[in-house]
């Protein structure tokens, strides 16, 4: 038997996606940095300042061939509006689903698709001083992908994707790359300075175990 095509994603979300990009061309962004060369990836988006960075994303993963995913909480992805938040890239994540986390829930998405790129703010909100949360970097090396630091300079109007690195079991090294590769990109700004310094916070309090 002939395997069913894909369904087509909905009117919505064609005419959402197509909103989306019209208002990152109207904005004037540049990218810098082209596709990863990988078919699955976590990416870190930062630094988060403001509400424009989720329309930046999506038209320049749009500009470079990726099509980006985000997790959202189960209740989203209800009838009517499973099939919407799936064309628009979400997956599923039931924190409340009991003997699993929310982190073997995405490795296991990575697991069965065979491209994802999973875009992940680290810095969890606008607000934050900086700190990373590190779920990204468990969902990235449980599931044997690389990640793909991406950033945004709205002062500037520019942003793009860097190299990607395959994480260790050394998330103080692992953050001090990533820390590294952020201040090249945007080295004024005090965000990465402090994510600079908590890896090397960490990295002291391993060496002293």
């Amino acid at each position: 038997m002939a395997a069913r095509a894909p369904a087509q994603p909905t009117l919505l979300s064609r005419l959402v996606r197509r909103l989306l990009i019209a208002l990152y061309r109207w904005k004037g962004w540049r990218i810098d940095g082209g596709h990863p060369g990988v078919p699955k990836f976590v990416i870190t988006g930062a630094p988060h300042t403001s509400n424009w960075d989720f329309v930046f994303f999506i038209g320049a993963t749009h500009e470079i061939g990726v099509r980006p995913s985000f997790m959202g909480k189960h209740t989203l992805f209800r009838w009517p509006a499973t099939r919407f938040m799936q064309d628009m890239g979400g997956v599923s994540v039931d924190r409340s689903k009991r003997g699993s986390n929310y982190v073997d829930q995405v490795v296991e998405e990575f697991a069965r698709r065979d491209e994802l790129a999973l875009v992940v703010a680290p810095e969890g909100s606008r607000t934050t001083d900086g700190t990373w949360r590190s779920g990204f970097w468990h969902i990235a090396r449980e599931a044997r992908v690389p990640i793909v630091p991406a950033w945004v300079n709205n002062a500037t109007m520019k942003g793009g994707l860097g190299p990607p690195i395959m994480p260790t079991d050394d998330l103080a090294a692992d953050l001090a790359k990533l820390a590294a590769f952020y201040r090249s990109v945007m080295p004024d700004c005090a965000r990465f300075a402090r994510l600079a310094e908590a890896a090397e916070r960490l990295g002291e309090a391993r060496d002293g175990d």
